[in-house]
């Protein structure tokens, strides 16, 4: 059977509550200075990110995660982790990305050293897939993710692990501020080794027995789904999304990388 319920997590509503409210100041500052430089697209898409990563907490989404299907869970992952974070960033290329903290915020963050120099060390490209993939393999270890099921705070916590990895990661790839850090080439090569952990993971799940005894147990699974089969399902989506969104990127930021060789070869 599926529920209907809505948990209304009120932390997940008002950190949803504040990230609006950033983004809606940070647009009217800049939409003052120069309207050009702001864009509704990338508002649609930063509040599609926001609307996701909220539904997948507090949506019927959730008590299916929790109680029924490793499916769900699985799900629940891909858009806390993966599609939610992809969207945000998405949202804050150019300088909206500079305008998120207002100055009173903004200004003691930029003086402070170890802020700076935690973000300088996170955003080092593989430290950032170091981060990902250490987020995206822990909790997917039996016993973590049926103790983070067991104890709502370490589940908050797998869920912020999520958010912080994926967000890293698709700073990195898509590059919302332009400061070229890494080539196109270097983005491509990050997101493919991306997407070949997430592969790993998914042909673990894929290829191993009943890995998750919280769902090997489940009771009133939908469609009369087997343990194998959701577990199978929860694999499949992984794969998915995954070829979607980190296979797209990869093959758009290669596409990249070529027609600029191309172009230096010419000149």
């Amino acid at each position: 059977m599926i529920p209907r319920t809505w948990s209304w997590d009120p932390v997940a509503l008002a950190a949803a509550g504040v990230a609006v409210a950033l983004y809606a100041q940070a647009f009217l500052r800049l939409r003052l200075r120069n309207p050009r430089h702001v864009s509704l697209g990338n508002a649609l898409l930063f509040l599609a990110g926001v609307a996701l990563g909220t539904l997948a907490v507090v949506s019927p989404l959730d008590e299916l995660a929790e109680e029924t299907l490793l499916s769900a869970h699985m799900a629940q992952h891909l858009l806390i982790g993966d599609l939610a974070p992809l969207l945000l960033v998405l949202g804050v290329r150019g300088p909206i990305a500079v305008f998120l903290l207002p100055p009173p915020v903004l200004r003691p963050l930029a003086r402070a050293r170890p802020v700076r120099r935690t973000l300088d060390w996170a955003l080092q490209p593989w430290v950032t897939f170091g981060i990902w993939a250490a987020a995206l393999a822990v909790w997917h270890v039996p016993r973590a993710y049926d103790a983070a099921l067991a104890h709502p705070a370490l589940h908050a916590v797998e869920h912020a692990c999520l958010l912080v990895g994926g967000l890293l990661l698709w700073t990195q790839i898509v590059d919302p501020t332009r400061r070229n850090r890494l080539s196109p080439g270097r983005r491509a090569a990050l997101a493919a080794a991306a997407l070949a952990a997430g592969t790993v993971l998914a042909d673990v799940l894929l290829a191993s027995g009943p890995l998750y005894p919280h769902y090997a147990d489940a009771v009133g699974r939908p469609i009369g789904l087997t343990y194998a089969g959701d577990q199978s399902l929860a694999a499949v989506l992984m794969m998915a999304e995954q070829a979607v969104t980190l296979g797209l990127a990869a093959a758009l930021l290669l596409w990249s990388h070529t027609v600029g060789l191309e172009r230096g070869l010419a000149t």
